[in-house]
């Protein structure tokens, strides 16, 4: 009897699950990924506001000067650009809820950049130590700001929500059999075997896919985006050619990338020349 029951509620969860799921599957732009979105946008957008303006009372930032103006103009360009690109194609823009801002934090050790989602973009100084110049850094910040045109978080979120939700579930029928292993593992390895299994190879999907209509938004904004080999390049010699296991990480390896960049390139450059305004 505990088994007939348990395989009702086992198909009835199941169903249910597919319900949910099911409708709430997105489209990524230009890519026409499909994607689960469960969350709501507004949402993530709303939070991601909020915790954006901690970051910017508490952060050290530059507030004038030409690397923030560059930044900004980038920024701008890029902005016109897609939302131009969407609407030329006769395509809702995904932009279109969007609140931009850009800062530039003062911090010479942290080689990076991020985009909130709703377009909150930060730019550290270490990173400019590193693009050199327009073009490198356009193509930069076209990776973030496709993160959050691709809803990239919308889906991470929706999607630990479902794992989070099946593996309560197994685990309740598995007299906690997948929490005692989690556990042990983690003990005795410092990781994460669920992270490490489900969530890091789809995370590395993301960034493949940033770096992609990163080039196109780069391209359409004007710039040349045969620089992001060189940016790469200085990426990798900065790192000392080193890169944590592919299993461990949640980019693609230096190598990876560029040999990725070097099959975009002439296509992006002739199907997305640069938006006229």
């Amino acid at each position: 009897m505990y088994n007939i029951n348990r395989r009702k509620f086992l198909g009835l969860f199941g169903c249910g699950c597919c319900s949910i799921i099911l409708p709430s599957c997105t489209t990524v732009p230009i890519t026409e990924r499909k994607q689960l979105s469960i969350i709501p946008e507004a949402r993530i957008n709303k939070k991601a506001s909020a915790a954006y303006e901690v970051f910017r009372n508490k952060a050290k930032l530059i507030n004038k000067g030409s690397q923030l103006k560059e930044i900004r103009e980038i920024g701008k360009k890029m902005e016109i650009a897609v939302s131009t690109f969407f609407k030329n194609q006769g395509k809702e823009d995904p932009t279109k809820t969007f609140e931009w801002d850009y800062i530039l934090v003062d911090n010479d050790k942290v080689v990076n950049a991020w985009c909130m989602p709703g377009g909150k973009i930060a730019v550290y100084t270490g990173l400019l130590k590193v693009t050199k110049n327009i073009n490198a850094l356009s193509v930069v910040m076209g990776h973030e700001i496709a993160h959050a045109v691709a809803r990239h978080s919308v889906e991470r979120m929706s999607h630990a929500m479902t794992i989070n939700l099946g593996t309560t579930v197994a685990d309740i029928f598995l007299g906690g059999a997948i929490n005692r292993t989690r556990n042990t593992v983690g003990n005795s390895t410092g990781l994460d075997i669920f992270q490490l299994g489900i969530m890091n190879p789809f995370g590395r999907k993301q960034e493949t896919e940033a770096d992609y209509l990163g080039l196109i938004f780069s391209s359409l904004s004007g710039y040349d985006i045969r620089e992001s080999i060189k940016l790469w390049e200085r990426m990798a010699k900065k790192n000392k050619g080193k890169n944590p296991p592919v299993f461990l990480s949640t980019h693609p390896s230096n190598k990876q990338r560029i040999d990725n960049l070097n099959g975009w390139i002439n296509d992006v450059i002739i199907k997305y020349p640069p938006i006229k305004v």
